[in-house]
């Protein structure tokens, strides 16, 4: 009788997996949270129910024309009306176009008063068309009217802000990004943070939420927790970590749905190194890790598809490039930055990215193989918008066709 009831004890606790004849995966339930291990061939197998239709580019870094000659540009939004809002942060502006792509005017402009920005890290836009920019190195959300006139701006006293995105109540949902903003005297033994909080209009931290891994070295937690995430018409958010193979899936309220990984044809266990920082006459020189990255972006589309940026392979020596930031202080104080992109930029195609397709329970559907660079994913309505931020400097626009 006592083995028996041992026994019943160990079933209760033990995950449950389920599996599938048709395409390979594994999904267990753990603590309420659904865990779900793809393979490498997703649902629809060799048959997929997507495909891209290739449309046009957004900039044109061989353009004599200034208003489409961008530089490090970082995120794209829509307004109401079809309109397209291209953050270009190298040049420190917004540039507005039409649906069709014809420029309207620009936005911004390099500094540090109202509607000026310096090296803006990302844009998103409300339910009204106010846009909001994370204007990081200068520690604020600017927050624009529609025609850019300055609505109101929201200081950050401690840490620069990250990546924002504006949820459909108005809360400003804030992740992690950006360049790297740290000094020498920073405490390597503060506890990591929440991966995302959640701010309201004055900029002050209503919660936090998400767990980041802890590498226990300070640059690896700095890199191997970088992530891109977005947010569907329900207010759930997704993230896609950039050197983990890891997809979350958190609730409006911030609550663990799922976490998904998926067959990969490199580790992104182990760097190769673990690099170093060091600071002299006000400099500071910082050489991070390397570490293999997995992923470079993450969207929903209206189907409630979640589309990641993943990378088949490694990138080659030819194909790598780097963004070099240059951070000097002055005797009074001031801070000057400098950013420049170095390596092969000619190189503008590649078979390095593809996009993975995951249905709304983090199950893998499919693959599509991709031509080129991808930083970021925008996808809005039928409309998928592919990033090349540091070789062609532009946007890719593609339409989404059911099969």
């Amino acid at each position: 009788m006592k083995k028996l009831l041992n026994l019943a004890v160990l079933i209760i606790f033990l995950p449950v997996f389920i599996f599938s004849n048709s395409y390979a995966q594994k999904v267990e339930m753990v603590d309420g949270v659904r865990y779900v291990h793809n393979e490498e061939i997703g649902k629809w197998e060799k048959s997929p129910k997507v495909s891209l239709e290739y449309l046009k580019n957004i900039g044109d870094i061989e353009s004599e024309d200034e208003n489409v000659l961008f530089y490090m540009p970082s995120d794209i939004v829509f307004d109401s009306e079809g309109n397209i809002y291209v953050l270009d942060s190298g040049n420190h502006r917004i540039q507005k176009f039409s649906h069709e792509g014809k420029y309207i005017t620009t936005i911004g402009n390099k500094g540090q008063g109202p509607g000026e920005f310096i090296y803006p890290l990302s844009l998103d836009i409300d339910a009204h068309g106010y846009l909001y920019i994370s204007d990081s190195n200068n520690k604020r959300i600017q927050v624009l009217e529609p025609g850019g006139e300055e609505h109101k701006t929201i200081k950050m006293t401690g840490n620069p802000p990250g990546v924002i995105r504006i949820s459909k109540s108005g809360e400003i949902i804030m992740g992690g990004g950006g360049f790297i903003s740290f000094g020498i005297g920073e405490d390597e033994d503060e506890p990591l943070p929440k991966l995302l909080k959640v701010l309201n209009q004055e900029g002050k931290v209503q919660k936090g939420f998400g767990e980041q891994k802890d590498y226990k070295e300070f640059l690896m937690n700095k890199m191997g927790n970088q992530f891109h995430f977005t947010l569907d018409k329900y207010n759930n958010i997704y993230v896609a970590f950039d050197f983990q193979n890891r997809i979350d899936k958190y609730s409006p309220d911030g609550k663990l749905i799922w976490k998904s990984d998926r067959k990969l044809n490199y580790s992104t266990t182990t760097p190769k190194n673990k690099g170093s920082r060091k600071g002299s006459g006000g400099r500071i020189s910082i050489q991070m890790p390397e570490m293999n990255r997995c992923s470079s972006g993450i969207a929903v589309d209206n189907k409630d598809r979640i589309w990641v940026a993943t990378l088949k392979r490694q990138i080659k020596e030819n194909e790598r490039v780097q963004t070099s930031v240059m951070t000097t202080m002055s005797s009074s104080g001031e801070r000057a930055m400098n950013m420049s992109v170095k390596g092969n930029t000619e190189v503008k195609e590649t078979d390095m990215y593809l996009l993975e397709i995951f249905d709304p329970d983090g199950i893998l559907l499919g693959k599509i193989q991709l031509k080129h660079f991808v930083d970021d994913i925008k996808i809005q309505k039928d409309r998928l918008y592919l990033l090349d931020k540091r070789r062609g400097m532009q946007y890719y626009e593609y339409k989404i066709i059911d099969n």
